[in-house]
């Protein structure tokens, strides 16, 4: 009697695209490591992976005499602890939006392949907000809108070579980068016809966000808040060795960590609650009495980079949403309508956030708290010198939600 193999049948693909080519490659490189063992675990998940590395055994010297490693993009794949299909070559230029379609393209052929009923993906590298992230080698970083527009095109590739998959599409983004949860980026990857982002708003600790998570994923396929509660939990109870930290004890990778809904319906309704509340507040800064009031709500929340000596980064301006529209409707010095505008922003920002949770006193940052960072920042400048501080290098206005919501005009207004 024969038999035959019965191929097994994923409920998740979880693309690790690992950008290495930088101070966090040593560090970063346990995403890889997390994958297998989380593979060996469940067997649902398959990993696709392309590493731009420098750490592995296999890394060859860059001439005779020369130790330090060099550079280069491994591709393989990851299923039930085993690497295979493994291919090495030159190094990619992983914030090149070509290279990241390639490789979205890729995942999905595979999660085709194997039948999942999921397919996500994780950036791993240096995040700067509204500015981008997938760091290149002279320091600028790759703009969100290209992030997004890459990973479209990448579906837009699949679908081309493989028509009776054309409905197959990027589910998720997890975003392993610092200070990646904006309603800017959710607007971006909403646009690409992405469901979910997972992201923190704040400065992360490397090697951030473990691969466990591809198991809440896989785990909670049918119930999207199990699946982003379960997300949030992985995180925000990881603990890793506390290397300089050491006087705390082991560390969580996030201060705050949020799984935001970017479907088009919802982001498209904040985006609208958004742009009135702005157009209200740029109007009511006319005078001096408004503009001082406004300066005073928004100069109250925190913007993220709380970590000592960040003051100077730009992501001082980026702060969380929801607090900032709750502190502007409970203002009794506005007017009425501008107060419940503010609440109808918060409001539909608040519908988008599945699950979250903060720190009260994130060690690492000296204690910092971020009870008041659930959900997506906005950049919201109070001085010309925080609205794009590093630019060209990181643009944070330059991007379509940012001129949606009219916040150039807001800004002029108000900083």
């Amino acid at each position: 009697m024969q038999t035959s193999a019965v191929p097994v049948r994923r409920n998740l693909e979880f693309g690790i695209y690992r950008d290495g080519d930088n101070n966090l490659d040593p560090i970063q490189e346990s995403v890889v490591s997390q994958a297998v063992k989380a593979s060996a675990r469940d067997d649902r998940i398959q990993f696709t992976v392309e590493d731009t590395t420098a750490t592995r055994p296999g890394a060859m010297p860059q001439a005779q005499g020369d130790a330090r490693p060099q550079l280069r993009t491994d591709q393989f794949t990851i299923a039930q602890g085993r690497t295979s299909r493994i291919d090495s070559a030159a190094p990619q230029e992983m914030s090149e939006p070509k290279t990241l379609a390639a490789f979205v393209a890729r995942t999905l052929d595979n999660a085709e392949v194997s039948g999942a009923k999921q397919t996500w993906i994780e950036l791993v590298d240096h995040g700067g907000g509204d500015g981008g992230g997938l760091q290149t080698s002279d320091g600028h970083v790759m703009p969100m809108s290209q992030i997004a527009s890459a990973i479209a095109e990448g579906v837009a590739m699949h679908a081309r070579t493989h028509p009776e998959d054309a409905s197959r599409s990027v589910d998720g983004v997890v975003a392993n980068q610092c200070l990646m949860a904006t309603m800017g980026f959710t607007d971006a990857l909403a646009r690409a016809g992405v469901r979910y982002l997972a992201a923190s708003p704040e400065t992360m600790v490397a090697p951030g966000v473990p691969s466990d998570v591809a198991h809440a994923i896989a785990e909670n396929e049918r119930d999207s808040h199990a699946m982003a509660r379960a997300i949030v939990a992985d995180v925000m109870s990881t603990r890793y060795d506390a290397g300089p930290f050491g006087a705390f004890g082991g560390f969580a990778p996030a201060a705050a960590f949020d799984v935001i809904d970017c479907s088009r319906a919802g982001v498209g309704s904040a985006e609208h609650a958004i742009a009135q509340l702005n157009d209200d507040l740029a109007a009511s800064a006319s005078n001096a009495g408004g503009r001082a009031e406004i300066r005073r709500d928004v100069g109250g929340v925190d913007g993220m980079a709380r970590i000592p000596g960040g003051d100077a980064l730009p992501w001082r301006a980026d702060r969380p949403a929801i607090a900032v529209y709750d502190r502007l409707a409970s203002d009794a010095r506005l007017s009425d309508s501008t107060r419940a505008d503010a609440r109808a922003a918060a409001q539909s920002v608040r519908r988008l956030v599945l699950a979250h949770e903060e720190s009260s006193h994130f060690g690492p940052f000296a204690g910092a708290s971020y009870r008041d960072a659930a959900g997506p920042t906005v950049h919201l400048p109070l001085s010309v010198k925080q609205i794009d501080p590093w630019a060209p290098r990181i643009r944070e206005t330059g991007n379509a939600f940012y001129r949606a919501v009219g916040a150039p005009s807001l800004t002029r207004a108000i900083a």
